[in-house]
């Protein structure tokens, strides 16, 4: 008898993700007046077709769980969506495409459809944790999902991912306790609004301070209600690197999940707070992710018997994001297929990674936040 061979780590991806059409960029639109060529939209899905050939050229994807993506029901949204958003959303989906709510987020036909494949993804790769047949695992889905709200998308996100399988893990799938650590460099703004009031989901955002949105994301903003102190912001200034981002996860993340004990951890995943990323001013290196990804592993062995669920959000370098992305899947799975970081010449002789006095005085302000969880 041939023996199946087991994996502890689950990865998702479809190529259908790859054709999610951003259309002209609205963020920086040409103008030949201006002197604006042409150019890409920022959140084109590039960066994360390139992460899938990176996981596929280099073997990784011998070392994980392929599993098939079985595409949401509009059921599922509608856990955490308003029914007029996701019937707006369809209806131009089939008829013109449009926009998610922002005015930046635009969508082409089909981008309905498309979107519940990645919701589908997440709540496959959930199921899959949840049900013991894998620890861990990685779903790199298109488009993001954390910055959408429930009336609305926003920040190139048309579903929130993340909300939908915390709310689908305990509505579903029985479980009392859910965290959601968002380690994108913008603020989780649509779980913030949708579980604002709750204490059975335990949000926490370490991001960028006033990135975007810009008048989100305050260490301030802490939730109401029964939900006061389940919200974790965690704001750190421009520039912190890999160990600002270890401070806080050993500071402040690791204590408030050994209070809060929750069932399982979903981790929304953006690179963005890359130090070659466009859009933020943080300074993580590839390895500094990896390192990351090992202090989420340990609170996940000691809180949930270490099942943990990544869901990819932002990144926006279609040079490094592929790097990043697959450097966490190693460290998920265990193995290691990149020798080294092959941008390590550039990035390595740069500033940034060292803790610096001010990152550490923002981080241990919110000290007393934990003991509220």
């Amino acid at each position: 008898m041939v023996k199946t061979k087991l994996f502890k780590t689950a990865y998702l991806w479809t190529a259908a993700m790859g054709w999610w059409d951003t259309g002209a960029d609205p963020l920086m639109p040409s103008d030949f007046r201006l002197g604006i060529a042409p150019n890409k939209h920022v959140a084109h899905p590039d960066a994360k077709r390139l992460a899938h050939e990176l996981i596929e050229v280099t073997g990784l994807l011998e070392h994980v769980e392929r599993l098939p993506i079985r595409p949401a029901r509009e059921e599922h949204v509608l856990l955490v969506h308003d029914a007029k958003y996701v019937d707006r959303v369809k209806r131009e989906s089939n008829e013109t495409g449009g926009d998610c709510g922002d005015g930046v987020s635009p969508f082409g036909l089909g981008a309905y459809d498309l979107a519940l494949k990645g919701v589908g993804a997440s709540l496959q790769l959930l199921e899959s944790v949840v049900s013991g047949k894998v620890q861990n695992g990685y779903a790199l889905v298109h488009p993001a999902g954390h910055h959408a709200e429930p009336d609305r998308g926003r920040g190139f996100c048309m579903f929130n991912n993340g909300a939908i399988a915390a709310e689908y893990a305990r509505k579903k799938l029985g479980l009392k306790k859910v965290a959601i650590v968002d380690l994108d460099v913008h603020h989780g703004n649509g779980a913030e609004k949708i579980f604002w009031e709750r204490n059975d989901v335990l949000t926490i955002s370490i991001h960028q301070d006033r990135c975007f949105p810009p008048d989100r994301g305050f260490a301030s903003s802490r939730g109401a209600g029964k939900g006061f102190g389940y919200n974790f912001n965690i704001p750190l200034p421009p520039g912190s690197g890999t160990d600002a981002y270890l401070y806080a996860l050993k500071t402040l993340v690791q204590p408030a999940l050994r209070r809060y004990k929750p069932d399982i951890i979903i981790v929304p995943s953006g690179l963005d707070a890359n130090i070659m990323d466009p859009l933020a001013r943080q300074s993580v290196t590839a390895d500094g992710f990896a390192l990351i990804t090992r202090e989420m592993m340990n609170v996940a062995n000691e809180v949930t018997k270490g099942r943990l669920v990544y869901l990819q959000e932002g990144g926006y370098s279609p040079q490094y994001t592929p790097i990043c992305i697959h450097r966490i899947i190693e460290t998920l799975a265990n193995v290691t297929t990149l020798a080294e970081d092959p941008y390590g010449y550039i990035i390595n002789t740069q500033y940034g990674q060292e803790l610096e006095p001010w990152q550490r005085a923002a981080v241990d302000a919110l000290k007393p936040h934990v003991k509220d969880i």
